[in-house]
């Protein structure tokens, strides 16, 4: 026992270095490379008794070594290709944001919600007043045309229209400044 622990160590001093070296060369990271040297090693030091007596002994270590460096870069090769996958899924997915977010228009949204609230104000306004309201802003008529058709005062007309922008503006409110608010419901 003793023979075969004093020629471990020597074997052990003498290889070392060059297994490190040879593992590295492949692993690139130097405790990786220790590690598989010494578990190599062990290796043959748990199986020596196993083996036939002629057994080159730096090759089966090295064979080990070999083997371990082997499943480690295959390790290595499928992380590195779900990594490429992940990468892949993320830049088209970071793509497809870009795309639609270039294609959004926020004053379609803003125009088409803005619309929404504008027809169920109107609509929540009574009959006479949603009529002069569109008579003056969808059909372009005057506050002068508008009495004539209804048969009523153009003081009349102002206060019908006065009163839906003011309901207008408080619908409104968050959606436009009032300055916005005054370009378009005057």
């Amino acid at each position: 026992m003793t023979i075969d622990l004093n020629f471990f160590n020597k074997f052990f001093i003498d290889y070392q270095q060059r297994f490190v070296h040879f593992a590295c060369t492949y692993v690139h990271d130097e405790a990786v490379a220790e590690d598989f040297v010494i578990e190599s090693m062990m290796y043959y030091w748990e199986n020596k008794d196993r083996l036939p007596a002629d057994t080159n002994i730096p090759a089966y270590v090295l064979t080990t070594i070999k083997h371990k460096c082997i499943d480690h870069l295959r390790h290595q090769q499928i992380r590195q290709d779900v990594s490429d996958e992940i990468s892949q899924i993320y830049a088209w997915e970071l793509s497809g944001r870009i795309v639609t977010l270039e294609d959004f228009e926020p004053y379609e949204v803003f125009t088409a919600e803005i619309q929404e609230i504008v027809d169920k104000t109107l609509d929540s306004l009574p009959e006479q007043t949603r009529r002069i309201f569109r008579m003056s802003r969808y059909e372009n008529k005057s506050h002068k045309e508008i009495a004539a058709l209804l048969e009523m005062t153009t003081k009349g007309v102002e206060f019908h229209i006065s009163k839906s922008t003011k309901e207008l503006r408080l619908a409104l409110k968050d959606y436009l400044p009032v300055s916005l608010l005054f370009f378009y419901l005057n």
